[in-house]
């Protein structure tokens, strides 16, 4: 499962007689507890090709977001990185939002995203943004109450909507979950889709220098670029069920996470079983990974820097200890007794 679907699958577990409300919805595609509530979508649903051009139907987001009829709830709770924040709700219902984050690729990201800035496509994107920009911080309005994933994203949430935050970090691993310290081998492992803002071009190139082994394992929208002329220490797997990724964790000797993100459960996994991260010193990795304890940061994202932080992390001996204490802050039953306190303090 991907954070924003772990989200939910706790959400529900904390008030599993929820309704859900969606733009889109493929039976088959969620875990049984998400499918098994009883899910209304949007008109969005039922447009040409959604699954693979959903991307493209960005622009009537809001409007298919306004559409879902609301009423008859005390509490709504939104899990929000796009627009699920800019539902109406009644005026005696209380809306708790939890950001994922602001939709970043109109806000900070917009030129990571939509580097030209030449031609028709160019002006029809800004245009598209403008309005994307007014509405989102309009609808912040809505919302009661937000939580959000770290300070890093609530730091946005008070730039781009005005509005005070509460952390609550994501469901990461179960709360009698124990690190266990296990015999490692010589690769690194990066576990990742395949997007610009992963920065897996930038691990690419720091092992096709350094020549250590490296497992990549995922995929998506630019994995046919990346993924051509891969030198001979880099293996790509996608694909893989979830216990074959777990123990690639496990044997890891180190786990590179070279983008800038908003928190990054990945992180948190690997530290789980007793992997060390290296990663960018900026977003949510400087929450949840503990510098020379858990990790180490480069503060570049060059293959030089890179490289340096992998040297560094190869020379410190790294504690069971401090892995366990580390992951303790990111339990599921953590997460679900912080929602419900906030719920049950506002209802």
């Amino acid at each position: 499962m991907r954070g924003g679907e772990i989200v939910l699958d706790s959400l529900i577990k904390a008030f599993p007689e929820a309704d859900l409300f969606t733009l889109f919805y493929s039976k088959g595609k969620l875990n049984e507890r998400i499918e098994s509530r009883k899910i209304t979508t949007a008109f969005t649903n039922n447009l040409p090709f959604k699954e693979k051009y959903y991307r493209y139907y960005l622009p009537v987001f809001p409007t298919a977001i306004e559409s879902l009829d609301l009423k008859g709830y005390d509490v709504v709770i939104s899990s929000s990185h796009c627009v699920a924040k800019g539902v109406i709700p009644h005026p005696d219902t209380f809306h708790l939002s939890y950001i994922h984050s602001p939709m970043r690729y109109v806000w900070d990201m917009y030129y990571d995203y939509f580097p030209s800035r030449k031609g028709f496509k160019f002006f029809l994107l800004q245009s598209i943004a403008n309005y994307l920009r007014t509405w989102d911080a309009a609808s912040a309005n809505r919302v009661d109450y937000f939580t959000c994933n770290s300070h890093f994203v609530g730091r946005r949430i008070q730039k781009y909507y005005r509005r005070d935050y509460k952390i609550i970090y994501p469901p990461c691993l179960p709360q009698d979950f124990r690190v266990h310290d296990v015999s490692k081998d010589d690769y690194y492992l990066m576990v990742s889709a395949f997007a610009p803002y992963k920065k897996i071009d930038l691990a690419i190139e720091a092992f096709r220098e350094n020549g250590k082994p490296l497992i990549l394992v995922g995929g998506g929208q630019e994995e046919g670029k990346l993924v051509k002329n891969l030198p001979k220490n880099i293996l790509w797997k996608k694909g893989l069920p979830r216990t074959e990724v777990i123990e690639l964790y496990k044997k890891a000797r180190g786990f590179i996470f070279p983008g800038m993100e908003d928190f990054g459960i990945t992180p948190v996994e690997s530290q789980a079983y007793a992997t060390p991260v290296i990663a960018y010193g900026k977003g949510g990795a400087l929450e949840s990974v503990k510098e020379d304890r858990t990790g180490v940061f480069f503060k570049e994202q060059t293959v030089k820097s890179l490289n340096e932080a992998i040297q560094r992390a190869e020379k410190i001996q790294f504690k069971r200890g401090d892995f366990q204490n580390s992951i303790n802050r990111f339990t599921e039953e953590k997460f679900v007794s912080e929602i419900r306190k906030v719920v049950d303090r506002h209802k």
